[in-house]
């Protein structure tokens, strides 16, 4: 008679000490596991449950500015550093490890509108509505409390700034204001003045890949592109509604995301601009800024609803929504250089520091950690179809202003479609043409 055993190395599988873990062996025939899917269709149910349980995004406020916060920006080069300005005119620089202010200062005597690091980040541009554009140091030498910081260099304008950014790679300032400026730190004049028929600039962004373009939003509702090389505009897109920020997609050079004042969130590739890549829609009020995290799959806002929204960069809804009791307006938002973070500064002096995976924990796990969460996430993606998989999943608490005001859009939004199709439906074949939802907020492109 032939007997088959098992053979094993005792020093293989004995363990040296209490701590360690007993190997085990599996064996991957589906036809001695045939329950696996109905357990990992529990295992994903039970991790999509316990996202919500550990759903804990808040992570800090950092507080010292005395009246609203009115624009933040991120520094290029180290993860850590923060610059802020308020409507009191303060400008403040954090360090986000240790959640204090490095240093503060006096400096406009109106609003500050704009803030901006340095390609190098040794220094910060700043603008206001005192017509002045002041550059200030990282570390000033007299940095104590006693003594009052006082910026390297002070240009004055024309008229009053709405908004300033700092070139990739070259010492150049772009600010905008009635008309868009570069500037040159060693000159007190600007190098170029740019315009396309408008009362007023809001927003001006240098593109992070093709470095020479630049991008801005103006009064008369439009976007415009300009080109440095030749100091001319490019494009010049006009929206229904005025559009309050944008921003360059930092690893697809040709798109860019616009905030806009009828609640939604356009992007638009510059190559063809008459239609949008893709609509954005949540937020129940004006959104006032957008920024893009520096993986480019997800950008951040921040509206006058009071809500933080984070969006993939190409879903039309976003993926989680933060929000406070005491928080206000939001006026600025930001992602970490790390893309694990999310700032937003609002109208009650704060700015808030925010978990962009609200369930992650914040420590380091272990490797035998770090596998069970990717395992979790990939069963969660394998069955995020399923019914009661996607209930849990896309919940979300909301306040119940803008819960109300939500399901008040929806219903105009149902009212209005079926007025369309009535009068559709009664009238001549092709006289009302559908228009897709990318194209209604457009008006028309000038080249």
């Amino acid at each position: 008679m032939k007997v088959k055993i098992i053979n094993r190395s005792e020093e293989e599988f004995t363990r040296e000490r209490k701590s360690d873990i007993v190997k085990v062996y599996r064996n991957p025939d589906p036809a001695i596991h045939p329950f696996e899917r109905a357990r990992e269709y529990t295992r994903a149910l039970n991790a999509t449950k316990l996202d919500k349980v550990f759903a804990k995004p808040f992570a800090r406020a950092l507080s010292g500015h005395r009246d609203a916060v009115s624009c933040m920006s991120r520094s290029r080069q180290r993860l850590v550093d923060i610059a802020s300005g308020s409507c009191d005119g303060e400008v403040r620089i954090w360090d986000l490890a240790h959640g204090v202010a490095k240093w503060h200062a006096k400096g406009h005597s109106g609003f500050v509108k704009g803030v901006a690091w340095s390609h190098d980040g040794e220094h910060i541009w700043t603008c206001g509505d005192d017509k002045l554009i002041k550059m200030w140091d990282r570390d000033p030498e007299n940095e104590s409390e006693d003594s009052e910081i006082a910026p390297l260099q002070t240009i004055l304008g024309q008229h009053a700034f709405l908004g300033i950014d700092h070139h990739w790679k070259e010492p150049l300032v772009a600010s905008c204001g009635v008309d868009v400026q570069i500037w040159d730190p060693q000159r007190s004049d600007p190098v170029h003045t740019l315009t396309w028929g408008s009362e007023s600039v809001s927003c001006v962004r240098f593109n992070p890949a093709e470095r020479q373009l630049i991008a801005s939003t103006a009064s008369d509702r439009s976007i415009v592109l300009h080109d440095l090389r030749s100091a001319t505009p490019l494009r010049k897109l006009i929206l229904h509604k005025r559009s309050n920020r944008v921003c360059w997609n930092p690893m697809e050079a040709f798109n860019f995301v616009v905030a806009n004042e009828d609640h939604n969130l356009y992007t638009f590739d510059m190559r063809k601009m008459n239609t949008a890549l893709c609509v954005h829609q949540d937020h129940v009020s004006a959104v006032l800024d957008v920024d893009f995290s520096p993986t480019g799959k997800e950008f951040v806002t921040g509206s006058y609803d009071r809500t933080v929204r984070i969006f993939p960069f190409n879903a039309g809804h976003s993926r989680e929504v933060y929000h406070g009791k005491r928080m206000q307006r939001i006026w600025s938002v930001l992602f970490s250089g790390d893309s694990n973070w999310v700032l937003s500064a609002s109208d009650d002096f704060n700015i808030r520091l925010w978990k962009a995976r609200a369930s992650e924990a914040i420590k380091p796990g272990l490797p035998r950690e770090q596998k069970k969460r990717d395992y979790e996430a990939k069963l969660k993606d394998r069955f995020k179809e399923a019914p009661e998989v996607k209930r849990i999943a896309r919940h979300r608490h909301l306040p119940k202003a803008v819960l109300k005001a939500s399901r008040l859009k929806g219903i105009i939004k149902q009212s209005k479609k079926r007025k369309e199709d009535n009068v559709r439906r009664h009238s001549k074949p092709g006289a009302l043409p559908h228009v897709p939802e990318r194209k209604k907020g457009i008006v028309k492109v000038l080249t």
